[in-house]
């Protein structure tokens, strides 16, 4: 993995992926100069190159929305065991995608795009295909996985920006044609609601 979260960012900002307000803590004074400048509430997560799955390990704490509950959910963060600094990150909501990226040794990068969060695993309703991957096969993907009715809005609820996703799903295809250290890419989850489609976590393997 990226273990320096400036190159992860510069990674999203080059091929224009867009993401939650996110920066790296390494003191208590920092975080709470963060959280006040990307705005209460926030999310605090423990980052580490070799930490991979945080929830499972209690590395997220969400709705944080005062300078007390920030220092403490640091100091419990920056004692993770592997732990190289926490993550400031503005509080987002939505409907959570999966977008990710595999380097397949005969076909190359492929990408794949399903429900995002816990539903990858339990479900694996996920679309594949193989880089370059244009709007209209992007759209393709998004509208063949079993959970496209929640993204498109079912009783009453509104759906969510499939227009901001598929271009999301061509930018991580060029980016992954074009920076070919990178082996595997994994924007889970994505929050998706009807204004936007922002990645929260994002975590590219060399």
């Amino acid at each position: 993995m990226l273990s320096n979260f400036d190159d992860t960012k510069k990674l999203l900002l080059k091929y224009e992926i867009p993401f939650a307000k996110t920066d790296l803590a390494t003191s208590e004074r920092e975080a709470v100069l963060l959280a006040e400048k990307i705005g209460y509430p926030v999310v605090l997560k423990v980052f580490g190159s070799q930490i991979f799955h945080r929830v499972d390990i209690g590395g997220v704490k969400t709705r944080i929305s005062n300078q007390d509950e920030l220092k403490e959910a640091f100091s419990f963060l920056s004692k993770i065991n592997g732990a190289d600094g926490v993550l400031i990150q503005e509080m987002g909501q939505g409907q959570e995608i999966f977008i990710g990226m595999k380097r397949d040794p005969q076909f190359g990068p492929v990408l794949m795009f399903g429900l995002g969060g816990i539903f990858v695993e339990v479900l694996k309703d996920i679309s594949f295909r193989v880089c370059p991957v244009s709007e209209k096969e992007a759209l393709s993907m998004i509208k063949e996985i079993k959970g496209y009715p929640i993204l498109a809005g079912i009783r009453g609820e509104k759906g969510v920006n499939i227009e901001n996703l598929v271009k999301i799903l061509v930018r991580v295809s060029q980016l992954s044609l074009k920076e070919e250290n990178i082996q595997e890419i994994d924007l889970n989850p994505i929050l998706a609601n009807e204004k936007e489609a922002k990645a929260v976590d994002f975590k590219f393997f060399m």
